[in-house]
């Protein structure tokens, strides 16, 4: 049995599964107000069950947006320390591509990075397994467009996928429908099977890039 959460954009969710089965899920599209939605949303998800039956929680722990992320890693350690539950580490965009089991194609997952770049990933998926073809990076769409020339059939999923898609101008492109572009819970769970386990101590925010405020301090310095 396994918790899902995910807190990394501007939609967040969670889902209680055991094995195949969804037990419950929940999901959001509100914008970035996670720190008052993520808790009550994952207690509504537990209802009748306790942490301790779960045999570990699942988060996207990066990239996205600074302080979902944030958010979603901070809740799922405080939820695991607390009774003592294994964690696992989810790539945001390999979640997203969870979404298209059902397809044979190949998903370019992009959430926004700002000034026309995304953080992205590629996967072919193929009689249901999902195959990565690329670490997740930040990438230029002039970048993404001459990688995405060179294949059959790609769909757009993510919440940069708009964007993306009104300005990658590629006939071979389509992109998601809502039902299935953003990243949730669900796809979150079956992303997370047979991943390794790791203690709460051990699980991080995983970031592409620094922070806006990073950057604007590193440049204030130089």
């Amino acid at each position: 049995m396994i918790l899902s959460v995910d807190s990394s954009a501007v939609t967040a969710s969670a889902a209680l599964t055991d094995g195949d089965t969804v037990i419950k899920s929940e999901f959001v599209n509100a914008g970035l107000t996670h720190s008052e939605t993520l808790l009550p949303m994952i207690k509504r998800v537990m209802e009748g069950h306790l942490f301790e039956e779960l045999d570990a929680i699942a988060v996207t722990a990066g990239p996205g947006s600074f302080t979902g992320v944030r958010i979603g890693v901070a809740t799922v350690k405080g939820l695991a320390f607390n009774a003592d539950i294994p964690c696992i580490s989810v790539s945001t965009l390999e979640a997203i591509a969870y979404n298209f089991t059902d397809k044979d194609t190949v998903i370019c997952a992009v959430m926004d990075a700002r000034r026309m770049q995304f953080y992205n990933a590629l996967f072919k998926i193929k009689d249901g397994i999902v195959t990565r073809l690329c670490e997740d990076r930040a990438v230029s769409i002039d970048d993404l467009r001459k990688e995405l020339i060179s294949f059959k059939n790609v769909i757009l999923a993510g919440d940069g996928a708009q964007l993306c898609y009104n300005n990658i101008q590629l006939g071979n492109v389509t992109l998601a429908n809502e039902e299935t572009r953003y990243q949730n819970g669900i796809g979150l769970s079956k992303a997370a099977v047979n991943k390794e386990k790791i203690s709460a101590v051990s699980l991080m925010p995983v970031y592409l890039r620094p922070s806006q405020a990073e950057r604007e301090l590193k440049l204030k310095k130089s």
